[in-house]
């Protein structure tokens, strides 16, 4: 039997393992031919023996050799995209086209470039000098990162291409990589893809590693490790609680996306102007990729009455009719039906589906439950399981006051929305919810389903726990994003030429924006 080797400081090598295991296609619930190794404690203090050395010397390299690996990186992405989206889709039943190769792989390509724009530009460094008192600070690299990648987005998410990878190398810092379970094999292929480009572009070589899967208790002590500088984790809010519970016991910074239902609220007036329109377009969204988007809309709330009910009976028949789409795994697929019965033993009602089955491998059907509002105030908790797939819950209320309570039961989501009548006819009561919503998440939404997180500098892919583990940072938009794998340092009284370029008097590239005594400026 031959075992995949692990990257560790710039060598593909025997891993020191505990065991092994094989990524699976979900379609066809078989096992894929390779195989894998679980890494015990000495892969791991390998590699952040390897990450320290090499942040060390990141530390000095100009912002100009970082971009020109993020660049060239994104190109051998798209050079090598035939056998990537091969890879990703035998590993998670993604469909070839349109989404792994028009959408996602392009999307992880851009991230890279713009994360290497910002490595050069600087600005994301938030500069501030005091020049009468000479003190001077910025945000610096804050050492080796851990990335621990998502099953859901095989190349946009990646553990060693994704957005977290990017922010991370572009602020100055060594990634080890933490590949997903259930797409080992296209993290290989991205692995060696960034192996290659960090040697052409003289990196050091423990700037990008990779390892496929620990045991917990080496997941834990990897993030409280002292040499561990930062870490960035998407996945299972159990997991999550967990890594964070070790970090915080010793201070390190540790960033999570958990779990989030994002809340879609559909007010009467836009259900009589257009809800047919809007059944369509939220059976879309919450179908689409078997509902596995982190920003999924699993919880409908809308007001008693009539346009309510032929919406539900809408929507409810749209989800029978659809195909059934294959889910990433079959823990995926195992974990919604247990969030599925969960939601019905706690009072909810089937609508539609609420059986395993109905689709090619590894599915569940496409399920749209029901409950009262009242229901749901009496178990909020309950009720607000994640169901991580293509399932929605229904909260019908009663009155405005009703709907009010609802969102102020609400925990933290990445996102919020808001469907209301285009003339304005239920903008007071718009005025009256939008106040409970808002700080219930992190990106709020008018007209429009949550499913897309664009690549934009305004974007904020994150919100308040549980959605998140911190409610001020993002893990999609640069360069916010980079802002999380860095630390503050002040310079106080420090010798000009033993100051960071970016701190000294003359901007070091006549772009970066600097905040001088209270302005921001470029000069």
């Amino acid at each position: 039997m031959s075992i995949q080797p692990v990257l560790i400081d710039g060598q593909w090598r025997a891993s020191r393992q505990s065991g092994v295991f094989q990524g699976e296609n979900p379609a066809l619930k078989t096992a894929l031919p390779e195989t894998y190794p679980i890494s015990t404690w000495a892969d791991c203090d390998a590699a952040l023996n390897a990450a320290t050395s090499a942040a060390a010397e990141l530390r000095t390299l100009p912002p100009e050799r970082l971009g020109r690996f993020l660049d060239a990186y994104a190109a051998a992405i798209e050079s090598q995209a035939e056998a990537l989206v091969d890879m990703a889709h035998a590993e998670s039943a993604l469909a070839r086209k349109p989404r792994l190769a028009d959408a996602e792989l392009p999307r992880t390509a851009n991230q890279l470039r713009q994360a290497a724009a910002a490595a050069r530009e600087g600005s994301w460094q938030m500069v501030t000098i005091d020049s009468k008192q000479n003190i001077r600070a910025h945000l610096a690299p804050i050492g080796p990162v851990w990335v621990f990648g998502p099953n859901n987005f095989p190349f946009a998410f990646n553990s060693v291409a994704g957005g977290d990878f990017a922010a991370a190398i572009a602020a100055g810092n060594p990634v080890i990589a933490k590949a997903n379970t259930s797409h080992p094999g296209t993290s290989r292929l991205l692995a060696e893809l960034a192996h290659r480009t960090a040697t052409e572009t003289e990196l050091p070589a423990g700037s990008v590693q990779m390892i496929y899967r620990t045991g917990h208790a080496d997941g834990a002590r990897l993030v409280a490790d002292p040499r561990t500088g930062a870490t960035g984790y998407t996945g299972s809010r159990e997991a999550g609680l967990t890594l964070k519970s070790a970090a915080d016991a010793v201070g390190k910074p540790i960033y999570l996306e958990l779990s989030s239902i994002n809340p879609v609220v559909i007010l009467p007036g836009a259900l009589a102007e257009r809800g047919e329109k809007l059944a369509e377009e939220f059976t879309g969204s919450c179908l689409m990729g078997a509902g596995q988007f982190c920003t999924n809309p699993g919880l409908v709330i809308m007001l008693a009455g009539e346009t309510t009910e032929t919406f539900l009976a809408n929507v409810s028949q749209r989800f029978a009719a659809a195909p059934v789409n294959t889910m990433l795994s079959g823990r995926a697929a195992k974990a919604l039906q247990e969030s599925c019965q969960a939601l019905v033993a706690a009072g909810a009602t089937t609508l539609a589906g609420g059986a395993p089955g109905g689709g090619a491998g590894y599915s569940f059907s496409n399920t749209l439950l029901r409950t009262s509002a009242a229901h749901f105030l009496r178990k909020p908790a309950e009720m607000q399981r994640e169901a991580f797939g293509n399932l929605s819950l229904c909260v019908v209320a009663e009155d405005v006051a009703q709907l009010l309570q609802v969102l102020a039961a609400l925990e933290g989501n990445l996102t919020g929305c808001v469907y209301s009548h285009t003339a304005g006819q239920d903008d007071v009561v718009y005025d009256r919810l939008i106040a409970a919503l808002r700080g219930k998440v992190g990106r709020l939404l008018n007209d429009k389903m949550p499913t897309g997180v664009a690549v934009s500098a305004a974007m904020n892919h994150g919100g308040p726990f549980p959605a998140t583990g911190h409610p001020g940072f993002t893990a999609v938009g640069i360069p916010a994003a980079l802002r999380r794998f860095a630390a503050l340092h002040c310079y106080d009284n420090v010798r000009a030429h033993r100051l960071p370029a970016a701190l000294r008097d003359q901007n070091p590239n006549g772009q970066m924006w600097r905040c001088i005594d209270g302005a921001w400026t470029q000069q």
